[in-house]
């Protein structure tokens, strides 16, 4: 671009000018970063990412039954292949033995997926639904006496490819568990659709964090009082061959294993199939977790202040070196903190913000705040790992005398009455 200036121009106007031009290239500038970094943050959360689980109805649904049937004439094949399709859903949900007749006066409907109808020839692909007030004394959560689990968050992580993902993109084993009918198990599923802000904060990294203040703050979220990890991993022989695939039941915060099994898929056409299937085992491996009593909510996710202190005294006393054991070095004296009389002390809400570059770091802030004497309640309301997060404080004698003993213990407090800011 050529710029010509007039002879005849004042040096000061050239100045001003220059000055003018280099603002305005810097405010466009500005304007383009600005523009950049909200098209990356909205492109983080907008896609075609989540995909919506069927709705729990009180009906008790078995999908994905083939039929293939041969009676004098046409209706008459497909009258006994629907015969036929309610006494395997049957035999699939584990009822008893029963007549046709009884088993089809149980049915509410028939749900035709493909059907194929010849001149004495009736193929098709059929799922059958059952009236639960009915069929639930026999099948499903109502049989029996068995117990009904605590609602779970489902995180279901998919490795293809060398590329571990739960909701990043729309992954077929995420469809799966989104099309299973969980109305027919006593695991209370808590299944997350996966769409907007729920894809950046169920990832696959989430899966390996241990921190129970961190998955207490997740769970918050859901609802949910613990974690369910099915962990799907398809290996492909070749380019539209067959798929090895081979399916992991992890559940909680220590991605605890509680089964595993192989299964093969002739190509990419089949491979839907094999993942409902896989579906249905894996939620009898919870199943048979849940009957034995291992798929227990973790008390160490919502325990409180007093258990995270025996829990920390615990790990002291791990790492302390013995008293038989010579130390390298004397321990540095510890801060001497006194016994205050707080008991007629009117009890104030405190916020207290605090800096967090990882979940150790909440650990130990917290820690600090609820061994102060007086201090009735300490709870995160905003985690950010890697920022600033904020705990809200309930102390008796308020936010002047929780500085005081944080700053005994080492802490450097600034602010004052109800907002603190602490750092080591």
């Amino acid at each position: 671009m050529a710029i010509t200036i007039l002879p005849k121009t004042p040096r000061t106007d050239r100045m001003g000018t220059a000055r003018k031009t280099a603002l305005l290239w810097g405010g466009a500038a500005a304007l383009a970063v600005a523009g950049i970094t909200g098209v990356q943050l909205l492109a983080q959360i907008e896609g075609d990412r989540g995909i919506a689980p069927l709705a729990n109805s009180q009906d008790i649904q078995v999908s994905g039954i083939t039929v293939d049937v041969t009676a004098k004439t046409g209706a008459q094949a497909r009258l006994d292949g629907w015969k036929l399709a309610e006494k395997e859903a049957w035999k699939k949900l584990g009822g008893p033995d029963m007549a046709v007749e009884s088993i089809d006066a149980m049915v509410s409907s028939v749900v035709i997926g493909h059907e194929q109808i010849g001149p004495k020839r009736y193929i098709a692909t059929l799922g059958v639904i059952f009236d639960k007030a009915k069929a639930g004394q026999y099948v499903g959560a109502g049989a029996g006496s068995g117990p009904r689990s605590a609602p779970l968050l489902l995180i279901p992580v998919l490795d293809s490819g060398g590329v571990r993902q739960v909701f990043e993109v729309r992954g077929p084993w995420q469809r799966a568990w989104a099309e299973f009918q969980a109305a027919t198990s006593p695991v209370d599923y808590v299944r997350p659709t996966g769409s907007g802000g729920e894809s950046l904060i169920l990832t696959a990294g989430q899966t390996s964090r241990r921190s129970r203040l961190w998955w207490r703050t997740v769970l918050g979220q859901f609802d949910a009082s613990d974690v369910l990890m099915p962990v799907a991993r398809l290996e492909r022989q070749w380019p539209g061959g067959p798929i090895k695939g081979t399916f992991t039941a992890r559940y909680g915060p220590d991605s605890e294993v509680l089964g595993s099994f192989t299964m093969d898929a002739a190509s990419e056409q089949d491979l839907p199939r094999m993942l409902d299937e896989a579906v249905t085992r894996v939620d009898g491996l919870y199943r048979e977790a849940l009957a034995t009593g291992q798929l227990r909510p973790d008390p160490s996710i919502n325990a409180g202040g007093e258990a995270l202190d025996r829990a920390f005294a615990e790990l002291r006393e791990k790492l302390m070196p013995k008293g038989d054991e010579p130390a390298l070095a004397p321990p540095p004296p510890a801060p001497v903190i006194r016994t205050e009389d707080v008991s007629g002390a009117p009890v104030e809400a405190v916020t207290v913000q605090f800096a967090t570059p990882d979940a150790a770091a909440v650990d130990a802030a917290l820690a600090a705040v609820r061994g102060v004497p007086g201090v009735q309640g300490a709870a995160t309301v905003s985690l950010a790992i890697g920022g600033t997060s904020v705990m809200r404080v309930s102390v008796a004698g308020g936010g002047e005398r929780l500085a005081s003993a944080l700053r005994a213990q080492g802490w450097k407090v600034s602010g004052g009455g109800a907002s603190l800011r602490i750092s080591r």
